[in-house]
């Protein structure tokens, strides 16, 4: 991340969603942040510091860095030894959940505030910011980055004991903790649980807390603990509209509950925040991921114009970032659109083509009855399935709670291309008329996905192999056990629309007149799209 000029702090500040709530000429211990939450954090600052320090936390809690280091910048300016403006602006410049990217910046700003340890928490003049000052020293150390996130976590527990009332303290301790889990490689959702929980007692006492809300999501992102975030994500989506990622992050939860008019149009919010703040150079992260998710969201919604329109300003995007993420996520939803919407089309494909891509293609060469290019992309499947990473043995299944721990030098990545490789075949074998081959081949897709942990995203692989399965059981006149599949994939994915379609035509085949009354109900409840028959 780079750091900003005081002229482009300026800009920035210019195109706020709202101008900055008017302070007391005395700063306040606790705020009502316009746009950015709400929380309670006293420090030793001067009241002009602390204005843009409030700010500034507010926005650290939704991971809106950018902003949030013009904020911490301009509280260094107006008290240059205000030692509590340096710790947060080190927060800013790696996203805690993932591996360290840049540890340069965060000893530079350090450094600005004193040459080395003793005398920088010399400027930390009360205990709690001298624990918060000493957290983040042992953060951003010598030596690896993991041991040093476990030393950060561990400093916070101590300052957690010492001030287990104080709901910041209480937040980033939250924050550490899965920071933590993440860094020990821990994947038994203890450090999930205990963060949610702090997070939550935080929730309860000041519902507009951005970091307890935010947090709340973060650790009950998955299928199994999802409903428990669900309040917490209703009110983060309301109280945090100047940050992009907190636009969207409540979308992790929506996306698993299948509120896909919240995920549609939260993302639409997202990406757009997101685009106003892009300037030449930044990682066009916030808006690569808000603008997949929404263009999902449009296509379960049956709004194919809506999707289109998502994909076009994704190509602008691309074009405009030539960031690497921009163009295979622009590859990604290509596909998806294709696959979603079943608009069938044979495209040029390219050796280096993603494994979404190949799979649409594939799939459009079939129903345009182009068997050669369908062979075609069978192989080239075959090759990416062989040269990706070791698949699980058919039939495991996922630990509740946690991502299933990967097999030896395997991974989901190469599983999904596995389902897909077998997916493409399926077809090809019903194609020619080998219906046992078909459907053989999409149970072995089945058992590979259910080793994998149910989608917290967007379907993955693209085409759910519950789903195909359903749809080729269905032709071949099988419906109680299609019924059977798309209820399954219904499990995995609340609300996917392609599979209530299904599940819907194969009870009614198979005489659930009920059921698929219920299945027709329900889609006919947010399905925007052209009447399904």
């Amino acid at each position: 991340m780079r750091h900003l000029s005081l002229s482009a702090v300026m800009r920035w500040r210019a195109v706020r969603v709202c101008a900055l709530a008017v302070f007391a000429l005395v700063a306040p211990a606790s705020a009502q942040l316009e746009n950015v939450g709400s929380l309670s954090f006293p420090t030793s600052g001067s009241p002009a510091a602390q204005q843009h320090f409030l700010r500034a936390v507010a926005i650290l809690h939704s991971f809106g860095w950018k902003q949030a280091i013009a904020e911490f910048k301009l509280a260094q300016q107006a008290q240059p030894g205000f030692a509590m403006a340096y710790w947060g602006e080190t927060l800013c410049y790696n996203h805690p959940l993932n591996a360290e990217q840049d540890a340069d910046n965060p000893r530079a700003v350090l450094a600005r505030l004193g040459p080395n340890t003793e005398a920088r928490l010399a400027k930390a003049p009360t205990a709690r910011e001298k624990g918060f000052l000493a957290a983040v020293e042992a953060l951003w150390g010598e030596g690896d980055w993991r041991k040093r996130r476990v030393a950060y976590m561990n400093a916070m527990d101590r300052l957690h004991r010492q001030f287990p009332k104080d709901d910041e303290v209480t937040t980033f301790y939250a924050l550490a903790l899965l920071s933590g889990a993440r860094a020990l490689d821990d994947n038994s959702f203890r450090y999930e649980m205990k963060a949610g929980a702090l997070a939550m007692d935080v929730f309860k006492r000041n519902p507009k807390h951005p970091g307890a809300t935010h947090y709340i999501i973060h650790n009950f992102d998955d299928p199994i603990h999802a409903p428990l975030a669900l309040e917490a994500a209703r009110v983060y989506a309301e109280i945090v509209p100047a940050v992009s990622h907190a636009v969207h992050m409540p979308t992790h939860i929506f996306i698993q509950h299948g509120m896909w008019n919240e995920v549609a149009h939260q993302n639409v919010r997202a990406f757009q925040i997101a685009k106003d703040l892009w300037e030449p150079g930044d990682v066009p992260g916030d808006m690569a991921h808000s603008g997949d998710w929404g263009q999902y969201g449009f296509l379960q919604l049956g709004d194919y114009a809506g999707a289109r329109a998502r994909m076009d300003l994704f190509a602008q995007m691309a074009e405009t970032t030539k960031h690497p993420r921009a163009i295979s996520a622009l590859a990604l939803q290509r596909a998806r659109y294709i696959v979603e919407t079943e608009e069938w089309k044979v495209q040029p494909t390219r050796d280096n083509a993603s494994n979404e891509a190949v799979l649409a293609n594939g799939i459009s060469a079939l129903r345009t009855g182009d068997l050669a290019t369908a062979e075609k992309m069978e192989a080239m499947l075959a090759a990416k399935a062989a040269a990706a990473p070791g698949e699980t043995p058919a039939g495991a299944h996922a630990d509740h709670g946690a991502p299933p721990p990967p097999a030896p030098g395997g991974s989901d990545a190469g599983k999904s291309v596995r389902i897909m490789h077998r997916e493409l075949k399926a077809l090809m074998a019903l194609a020619k008329g080998q219906k046992d081959a078909a459907v053989g081949l999409l149970e072995e897709a089945v058992a590979i996905e259910e080793s994998m942990r149910p989608p917290n995203g967007a379907a993955d692989p693209v085409k759910p192999s519950h789903e195909l399965l359903g749809e080729v059981l269905l032709q071949i006149g099988k419906p109680a056990e299609a019924a059977t599949a798309f209820d399954t994939s219904l499990l995995r994915m609340p609300n996917r629309a392609r599979s209530l379609i299904g599940s819907a035509r194969a009870h009614a085949a198979a005489g659930h007149r009920d059921v698929a009354a219920e299945r027709s109900a329900l889609l006919n409840s947010f399905w925007k799209g052209k009447a399904v028959q």
